[in-house]
């Protein structure tokens, strides 16, 4: 299983269109500042849960600060059978450019 890295323009179309499960991996503080609508803060406390309630089939998407762990994170969901995921490019910070 492999990951897509995605853009902020190519992300606010796949939001419009499909059904996504977005996935902010940023430290709760941040989160709780602020983050993209129907975000779920996803971190090491929760994530076994979420990888065992989640349909494999959804899309993912995953961010972070600036676009860096996010790769790590969209590559570790892949490996562990989410068969759509995709980690946006230049994260929340490039979001609310």
């Amino acid at each position: 299983m492999t990951f897509k890295c995605i853009s902020i323009e190519d992300t606010k179309k796949l939001l419009e269109k499909d059904n996504v499960t977005i996935i902010d991996i940023r430290d709760f503080n941040s989160f709780s500042q602020g983050h993209i609508n129907n975000a779920m803060h996803v971190e090491n406390i929760n994530i076994e849960s979420f990888i065992k309630e989640k349909n494999k089939d959804e899309t993912l998407l995953i961010y972070c600060y600036h676009g860096n762990s996010s790769k790590s994170a969209a590559n570790f969901f892949a490996e562990k059978g989410f068969k759509n995921t995709f980690s946006m490019d230049e994260g929340y910070a490039g979001w609310i450019k």
